[in-house]
């Protein structure tokens, strides 16, 4: 059970980032050189591709997800 919520947060978590976009589209502050909302969408292009490893890791320790 605890495995299958981990799996959901997994998969939602980068589906909840664009919600937000609304609320990140602003150019102040400025990290490592970039405007906020282009660091935000590049900190989220490293991001997703973690939640896919962590599904898989997740799921690959007991040969799937039943």
């Amino acid at each position: 059970m605890v495995k299958k919520a981990l799996i959901v947060i997994l998969i939602i978590l980068p589906f909840v980032q664009l919600a937000l976009l609304p609320l990140v589209n602003r150019i102040d502050p400025i990290i490592f050189g970039l405007p906020f909302f282009h660091f935000w969408l590049l900190l989220w292009i490293i991001i997703t591709p973690v939640c896919s490893f962590g599904i898989y890791l997740v799921q690959r320790k007991d040969g799937g997800i039943e």
